[in-house]
């Protein structure tokens, strides 16, 4: 079976995830930004969880089957129809050969995933078929009159009951992140304003990271102005360049920086990054210690 790509919205990419353990050779993980919700739609196609699947950017993406199969979408609240038909959302679906697949606009929350039975099988790159937009690893963005090429049909998965991911958005998003490790290179005031100030998400976000603006309140200033040599970065560091502005680095972010970093956020927050609008505001607590996990860069 293949996929043709007859329209991909504003962006369309292959995603499993991720690539691990190259951070060395100056590789990013890359990888679904909701990693737990690719993984969820895996499942429900019968496939493992590492299966590389399709990362849909505010929808408006139009496959034609080229065979026989089963597909699921998660992440955002997004329609999924199949020859115009409207299919549950967050379930196993059966296709047919010569079938459309087409995914609608998302009312709410940024991203969906789709997953398909035996898995995209575009040739990996460095043990991982996810597509790495700062580098150019990987796959390139899907475009129209791309063949897609799917592996063969597993046995059917396991019933799972899908929970939308930021679909219903609150008026501020809370992320929770753990201090450190250069909160030392901050003052008192400016780690308090970290946890009390409103941040706006700017248009200048992506894969790589969140960028945020909360303006002179959220603004946070250095107790020292030492050049930091550059060390490696994980995957939701919360860096603060010269500005005093902070930034979240995502799945695409570079293995290494130098500017300090002053928190870390947690996975479930991590997760909430993936559907984050320009626009949509957002605020940072403190996790407690017991809720974080290992971060691997």
């Amino acid at each position: 079976m293949s996929l043709l790509v007859v329209e991909t919205g504003p962006q369309l990419l292959v995603q499993d995830q991720g690539r691990r353990g190259s951070a060395h050779l100056g590789v990013p993980t890359s990888g679904a930004l909701d990693q737990s919700a690719l993984a969820l739609g895996n499942r429900l196609v019968g496939n493992p969880e590492d299966a590389a699947g399709l990362e849909v950017l505010l929808g408006g993406m139009r496959l034609v089957c080229e065979g026989s199969g089963r597909v699921a979408l998660t992440g955002a609240m997004m329609l999924l129809t199949v020859d115009g038909r409207p299919q549950p959302w967050g379930e196993a679906v059966p296709v047919r050969a010569g079938q459309t697949i087409e995914v609608g606009t998302a009312a709410a929350a940024l991203r969906s995933w789709l997953a398909v039975a035996g898995g995209v099988c575009v040739d990996p790159v460095l043990g991982s078929r996810s597509t790495d937009t700062l580098t150019g690893l990987g796959p390139p963005t899907g475009a129209a009159g791309d063949r897609l090429p799917v592996g063969p049909l597993p046995a059917p998965g396991v019933a799972a009951a899908a929970v939308p991911s930021g679909s219903s958005p609150e008026a501020r998003a809370w992320l929770s992140l753990a201090l450190g490790p250069r909160d030392d290179w901050f003052t008192a005031a400016a780690v308090e304003r970290l946890l009390t100030a409103e941040y706006v998400v700017t248009p200048s976000s992506n894969r790589v990271a969140v960028r945020l603006d909360g303006g002179s309140e959220g603004r946070l200033d250095r107790r020292l102005d030492d050049e930091l040599p550059s060390e490696g970065l994980v995957t939701g560091a919360v860096q603060i360049p010269g500005r005093g502005q902070p930034l979240i680095f995502l799945a695409d972010h570079p293995v290494t920086g130098g500017y300090p970093v002053l928190g870390v956020i947690d996975r479930q927050a991590l997760m909430a990054c993936a559907q984050l609008r320009p626009g949509d505001r957002l605020g940072f607590r403190l996790s407690p210690p017991s809720s974080l996990p290992r971060h691997r860069p």
